[in-house]
Protein backbone atom coordinates (compact mmCIF):
# COMPACT_ATOMS: atom_id res chain seq x y z
CA UNK A 1 0.00 0.00 0.00
CA UNK A 2 0.84 3.75 -0.62
CA UNK A 3 1.50 5.84 3.20
CA UNK A 4 2.91 8.88 3.73
CA UNK A 5 6.39 8.18 5.84
CA UNK A 6 9.24 9.88 7.68
CA UNK A 7 12.54 8.46 8.71
CA UNK A 8 13.87 11.29 10.34
CA UNK A 9 12.48 14.26 13.00
CA UNK A 10 12.27 17.72 11.04
CA UNK A 11 10.26 19.88 8.52
CA UNK A 12 7.81 18.80 5.89
CA UNK A 13 10.51 18.05 3.27
CA UNK A 14 11.09 15.13 5.82
CA UNK A 15 7.74 13.32 4.09
CA UNK A 16 7.48 10.88 1.72
CA UNK A 17 4.81 8.85 -0.08
CA UNK A 18 6.47 5.82 -0.70
CA UNK A 19 4.89 1.73 -0.35
CA UNK A 20 4.97 0.18 2.45
CA UNK A 21 3.75 -3.21 3.80
CA UNK A 22 -0.27 -3.85 4.28
CA UNK A 23 -1.43 -4.05 7.97
CA UNK A 24 -1.44 -7.08 9.26
CA UNK A 25 -4.87 -8.39 10.84
CA UNK A 26 -4.92 -8.99 14.48
CA UNK A 27 -7.37 -10.54 16.46
CA UNK A 28 -10.03 -7.50 17.54
CA UNK A 29 -9.44 -5.84 14.67
CA UNK A 30 -10.39 -4.83 11.04
CA UNK A 31 -8.70 -3.27 8.10
CA UNK A 32 -10.12 -0.11 6.75
CA UNK A 33 -9.50 1.13 3.48
CA UNK A 34 -8.80 4.96 3.82
CA UNK A 35 -11.32 7.32 2.18
CA UNK A 36 -10.40 10.74 4.20
CA UNK A 37 -7.87 11.41 6.56
CA UNK A 38 -8.21 14.09 9.17
CA UNK A 39 -5.09 16.16 9.93
CA UNK A 40 -4.06 17.61 13.13
CA UNK A 41 -1.55 19.78 14.78
CA UNK A 42 -0.20 16.45 16.92
CA UNK A 43 1.00 14.84 13.81
CA UNK A 44 3.13 17.88 13.24
CA UNK A 45 4.27 18.06 16.73
CA UNK A 46 5.23 13.98 15.89
CA UNK A 47 6.89 14.87 12.74
CA UNK A 48 9.24 17.24 14.46
CA UNK A 49 10.05 14.74 17.27
CA UNK A 50 8.44 16.92 19.91
CA UNK A 51 6.16 13.67 21.17
CA UNK A 52 7.64 10.13 21.57
CA UNK A 53 7.23 7.52 18.60
CA UNK A 54 7.27 3.96 19.30
CA UNK A 55 9.44 1.23 17.21
CA UNK A 56 11.66 2.42 14.20
CA UNK A 57 11.02 4.17 11.11
CA UNK A 58 9.74 4.72 8.73
CA UNK A 59 7.02 6.23 10.79
CA UNK A 60 3.63 6.82 9.81
CA UNK A 61 1.41 9.98 11.08
CA UNK A 62 -2.26 10.24 11.09
CA UNK A 63 -4.64 8.59 14.11
CA UNK A 64 -8.12 10.29 12.72
CA UNK A 65 -9.99 9.46 9.59
CA UNK A 66 -12.87 7.47 7.85
CA UNK A 67 -13.42 4.47 5.25
CA UNK A 68 -15.25 1.02 4.61
CA UNK A 69 -13.92 -2.08 6.47
CA UNK A 70 -12.12 -4.41 3.81
CA UNK A 71 -11.33 -7.34 6.02
CA UNK A 72 -12.52 -8.46 9.58
CA UNK A 73 -10.52 -10.61 12.19
CA UNK A 74 -12.52 -13.73 12.72
CA UNK A 75 -13.35 -13.12 16.19
CA UNK A 76 -15.22 -10.13 15.25
CA UNK A 77 -18.77 -10.36 14.77
CA UNK A 78 -19.98 -6.52 15.84
CA UNK A 79 -18.40 -5.21 11.71
CA UNK A 80 -18.42 -6.60 8.65
CA UNK A 81 -16.64 -6.29 4.93
CA UNK A 82 -18.42 -3.31 3.58
CA UNK A 83 -19.59 -1.27 6.83
CA UNK A 84 -18.59 2.57 6.79
CA UNK A 85 -16.15 3.15 9.84
CA UNK A 86 -14.57 6.34 11.30
CA UNK A 87 -12.16 6.73 14.55
CA UNK A 88 -10.38 9.73 15.93
CA UNK A 89 -7.53 7.50 17.84
CA UNK A 90 -5.85 5.02 15.74
CA UNK A 91 -2.49 4.84 14.78
CA UNK A 92 -0.52 5.20 11.31
CA UNK A 93 -3.93 6.80 9.63
CA UNK A 94 -1.80 7.92 7.15
CA UNK A 95 -2.13 5.20 4.44
CA UNK A 96 -4.43 3.63 2.35
CA UNK A 97 -5.44 0.75 4.64
CA UNK A 98 -5.34 1.00 8.62
CA UNK A 99 -6.01 -1.85 11.05
CA UNK A 100 -8.33 -0.17 13.69
CA UNK A 101 -9.02 -2.14 17.00
CA UNK A 102 -12.71 -2.64 16.88
CA UNK A 103 -13.46 -0.76 19.80
CA UNK A 104 -12.23 2.58 18.52
CA UNK A 105 -14.16 2.14 15.23
CA UNK A 106 -17.70 4.29 15.15
CA UNK A 107 -20.56 3.16 12.80
CA UNK A 108 -20.59 5.61 9.97
CA UNK A 109 -24.26 6.63 8.99
CA UNK A 110 -25.12 7.08 5.27
CA UNK A 111 -26.09 10.41 5.36
CA UNK A 112 -22.70 11.59 6.95
CA UNK A 113 -20.12 11.76 4.74
CA UNK A 114 -16.32 10.73 4.73
CA UNK A 115 -15.23 13.70 4.82
CA UNK A 116 -17.49 15.01 7.20
CA UNK A 117 -16.90 12.55 9.94
CA UNK A 118 -12.73 12.80 9.12
CA UNK A 119 -13.25 16.77 9.80
CA UNK A 120 -15.41 16.46 13.16
CA UNK A 121 -14.65 13.43 15.37
CA UNK A 122 -11.60 14.40 17.05
CA UNK A 123 -12.38 18.45 17.77
CA UNK A 124 -15.86 17.51 17.55
CA UNK A 125 -15.58 15.00 20.63
CA UNK A 126 -13.57 17.58 22.29
CA UNK A 127 -15.70 20.05 22.18
CA UNK A 128 -18.39 18.01 23.47
CA UNK A 129 -16.94 16.80 26.66
CA UNK A 130 -16.42 20.30 27.19
CA UNK A 131 -19.80 21.37 26.94
CA UNK A 132 -21.61 18.36 28.60
CA UNK A 133 -18.52 17.26 31.27
CA UNK A 134 -16.05 19.80 32.26
CA UNK A 135 -18.29 22.77 32.84
CA UNK A 136 -22.26 21.99 31.93
CA UNK A 137 -23.21 25.01 29.72
CA UNK A 138 -26.76 26.22 30.68
CA UNK A 139 -29.05 28.59 28.38
CA UNK A 140 -27.87 32.45 29.16
CA UNK A 141 -24.50 31.71 30.37
CA UNK A 142 -21.76 34.09 29.07
CA UNK A 143 -18.52 32.13 27.40
CA UNK A 144 -15.09 33.26 26.44
CA UNK A 145 -13.36 30.64 24.16
CA UNK A 146 -10.36 30.85 23.49
CA UNK A 147 -9.07 30.64 19.66
CA UNK A 148 -12.59 30.96 18.55
CA UNK A 149 -11.31 30.40 15.14
CA UNK A 150 -9.38 27.13 15.68
CA UNK A 151 -11.13 23.70 14.66
CA UNK A 152 -12.08 23.53 18.28
CA UNK A 153 -13.11 26.82 19.05
CA UNK A 154 -15.74 26.79 16.17
CA UNK A 155 -17.24 23.35 17.40
CA UNK A 156 -17.47 24.94 21.05
CA UNK A 157 -18.74 27.97 19.98
CA UNK A 158 -21.44 26.34 18.17
CA UNK A 159 -22.44 23.41 20.71
CA UNK A 160 -22.33 26.60 23.53
CA UNK A 161 -24.81 28.72 21.26
CA UNK A 162 -27.31 25.11 20.55
CA UNK A 163 -27.57 25.40 24.34
CA UNK A 164 -28.40 29.21 24.65
CA UNK A 165 -25.75 30.37 25.93
CA UNK A 166 -23.86 33.70 24.88
CA UNK A 167 -20.28 33.60 23.48
CA UNK A 168 -17.85 35.95 23.00
CA UNK A 169 -14.53 34.74 21.13
CA UNK A 170 -10.59 35.34 20.76
CA UNK A 171 -8.99 35.14 18.06
CA UNK A 172 -5.26 36.64 16.64
CA UNK A 173 -6.53 38.48 13.75
CA UNK A 174 -8.93 40.25 11.92
CA UNK A 175 -9.74 37.56 9.23
CA UNK A 176 -9.97 34.84 12.33
CA UNK A 177 -12.20 37.00 13.87
CA UNK A 178 -14.31 36.70 10.32
CA UNK A 179 -14.53 33.18 11.10
CA UNK A 180 -15.59 32.81 14.21
CA UNK A 181 -18.13 35.66 13.65
CA UNK A 182 -19.45 32.94 10.92
CA UNK A 183 -19.06 30.06 13.67
CA UNK A 184 -21.74 32.06 15.48
CA UNK A 185 -19.22 33.95 18.02
CA UNK A 186 -21.96 37.05 19.52
CA UNK A 187 -18.79 39.31 19.87
CA UNK A 188 -14.64 38.59 18.52
CA UNK A 189 -12.47 40.29 19.90
CA UNK A 190 -8.38 40.11 19.30
CA UNK A 191 -5.53 39.02 21.55
CA UNK A 192 -3.37 42.29 21.54
CA UNK A 193 -6.66 44.24 22.81
CA UNK A 194 -7.79 44.39 26.44
CA UNK A 195 -9.64 41.08 26.22
CA UNK A 196 -10.18 41.24 29.78
CA UNK A 197 -11.96 43.95 30.12
CA UNK A 198 -13.96 43.31 27.06
CA UNK A 199 -15.13 39.85 28.36
CA UNK A 200 -16.57 41.25 31.68
CA UNK A 201 -18.20 44.02 29.62
CA UNK A 202 -19.78 41.12 27.36
CA UNK A 203 -21.07 39.78 30.29
CA UNK A 204 -24.98 40.38 31.06
CA UNK A 205 -24.41 41.88 34.61
CA UNK A 206 -20.74 43.15 33.83
CA UNK A 207 -19.42 41.18 36.28
CA UNK A 208 -17.47 38.54 34.19
CA UNK A 209 -18.39 35.60 32.19
CA UNK A 210 -19.53 31.91 33.59
CA UNK A 211 -16.84 30.12 31.94
CA UNK A 212 -13.72 30.85 30.18
CA UNK A 213 -12.25 27.73 28.00
CA UNK A 214 -8.98 28.14 27.71
CA UNK A 215 -6.45 25.98 25.16
CA UNK A 216 -3.83 28.46 25.43
CA UNK A 217 -2.23 28.16 28.57
CA UNK A 218 -0.08 31.12 29.02
CA UNK A 219 -3.31 32.93 28.79
CA UNK A 220 -4.51 30.94 32.11
CA UNK A 221 -4.69 33.90 34.90
CA UNK A 222 -6.49 36.58 32.04
CA UNK A 223 -8.67 33.93 31.84
CA UNK A 224 -9.29 33.93 35.60
CA UNK A 225 -9.48 37.68 35.40
CA UNK A 226 -12.28 37.31 32.80
CA UNK A 227 -14.97 35.23 35.21
CA UNK A 228 -17.08 36.18 37.29
CA UNK A 229 -16.94 35.26 41.06
CA UNK A 230 -17.87 31.90 41.37
CA UNK A 231 -16.86 31.44 38.05
CA UNK A 232 -15.10 28.43 36.02
CA UNK A 233 -11.89 27.86 33.77
CA UNK A 234 -11.26 24.98 31.42
CA UNK A 235 -7.75 24.67 30.89
CA UNK A 236 -7.36 22.22 28.07
CA UNK A 237 -4.66 22.94 25.83
CA UNK A 238 -1.21 24.82 25.77
CA UNK A 239 -1.18 26.46 22.19
CA UNK A 240 0.75 29.31 23.70
CA UNK A 241 3.11 27.58 25.93
CA UNK A 242 2.86 26.71 29.98
CA UNK A 243 0.21 28.04 32.19
CA UNK A 244 1.86 29.76 34.74
CA UNK A 245 1.18 28.70 38.69
CA UNK A 246 -2.36 29.46 40.29
CA UNK A 247 -2.06 30.34 43.73
CA UNK A 248 -5.17 28.19 45.36
CA UNK A 249 -5.42 30.94 48.17
CA UNK A 250 -6.99 32.90 45.14
CA UNK A 251 -9.21 30.29 44.22
CA UNK A 252 -10.53 30.32 47.76
CA UNK A 253 -10.86 34.15 48.49
CA UNK A 254 -12.60 33.96 45.01
CA UNK A 255 -14.79 30.67 44.84
CA UNK A 256 -13.57 30.23 41.67
CA UNK A 257 -12.67 26.90 39.80
CA UNK A 258 -10.11 25.62 37.94
CA UNK A 259 -10.88 22.14 35.89
CA UNK A 260 -8.52 20.60 33.56
CA UNK A 261 -9.64 18.78 30.34
CA UNK A 262 -8.26 15.61 28.53
CA UNK A 263 -10.51 14.18 25.67
CA UNK A 264 -9.01 10.21 27.14
CA UNK A 265 -9.94 10.53 30.04
CA UNK A 266 -14.16 11.40 29.01
CA UNK A 267 -13.99 8.82 26.39
CA UNK A 268 -12.60 5.25 27.31
CA UNK A 269 -15.15 3.18 25.87
CA UNK A 270 -16.51 2.09 22.61
CA UNK A 271 -20.04 2.34 23.51
CA UNK A 272 -19.47 6.20 24.97
CA UNK A 273 -17.03 6.73 21.05
CA UNK A 274 -20.61 6.02 19.60
CA UNK A 275 -22.61 7.99 21.82
CA UNK A 276 -20.45 10.98 21.42
CA UNK A 277 -20.13 10.90 17.81
CA UNK A 278 -23.83 10.15 17.05
CA UNK A 279 -24.90 13.39 18.96
CA UNK A 280 -22.26 15.10 17.06
CA UNK A 281 -23.55 13.22 13.65
CA UNK A 282 -27.12 14.98 14.78
CA UNK A 283 -26.37 17.98 15.48
CA UNK A 284 -25.19 18.17 12.20
CA UNK A 285 -28.29 17.21 10.33
CA UNK A 286 -30.01 19.31 12.13
CA UNK A 287 -28.23 22.60 11.64
CA UNK A 288 -27.06 23.16 15.28
CA UNK A 289 -23.01 22.10 13.56
CA UNK A 290 -22.23 23.56 10.15
CA UNK A 291 -18.57 22.62 9.28
CA UNK A 292 -16.25 24.92 7.55
CA UNK A 293 -15.42 23.43 3.98
CA UNK A 294 -12.11 21.45 4.54
CA UNK A 295 -9.31 21.92 2.49
CA UNK A 296 -8.24 18.79 0.77
CA UNK A 297 -5.11 17.50 -0.72
CA UNK A 298 -3.94 14.04 -2.01
CA UNK A 299 -1.84 11.96 0.36
CA UNK A 300 1.03 12.06 -1.80
CA UNK A 301 0.73 16.01 -1.20
CA UNK A 302 1.19 15.38 2.39
CA UNK A 303 3.89 17.86 2.74
CA UNK A 304 1.88 20.50 1.30
CA UNK A 305 -0.90 19.97 3.69
CA UNK A 306 1.39 20.02 6.73
CA UNK A 307 2.90 23.61 5.42
CA UNK A 308 -0.32 24.89 5.46
CA UNK A 309 -1.50 23.86 8.80
CA UNK A 310 2.12 24.33 10.01
CA UNK A 311 1.11 28.33 8.76
CA UNK A 312 -1.73 28.36 10.50
CA UNK A 313 -3.20 30.27 8.13
CA UNK A 314 -6.24 28.35 6.83
CA UNK A 315 -9.18 28.25 10.17
CA UNK A 316 -11.14 24.94 8.71
CA UNK A 317 -9.70 21.22 8.87
CA UNK A 318 -7.09 19.68 6.26
CA UNK A 319 -8.10 16.55 4.89
CA UNK A 320 -5.74 13.97 3.03
CA UNK A 321 -7.18 12.06 0.51
CA UNK A 322 -5.77 8.22 -0.78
Amino acid sequence: MKALIFEQFGGPEVLLYADVPDPSLEPGTVLVEMKAIGMNFADIYRRRGYYHLAGKPPYILGYEGAGVVQQVAPDVDNIKIGDRVAFADVPFANAELVRVPVDRAVPLPQDITFEQASAVLLQGMTAHYLVHDSYVVRPGDDVLVHAAAGGVGQLLTQLCKSKGARVIGLTSSDAKRESALKAGADEVVLYDSNWVKEAVRFARDGQGVNVAYDSVGSTLLDSFAAVRTKGTVVFYGMAGGDPPHVDPRMLMDTSKTLTGGDLWNHVTTRSNRIERSEALFEAIRQGRLRLEEPKRYSLSEGAEAHRLLESRTHTGKVLLIP
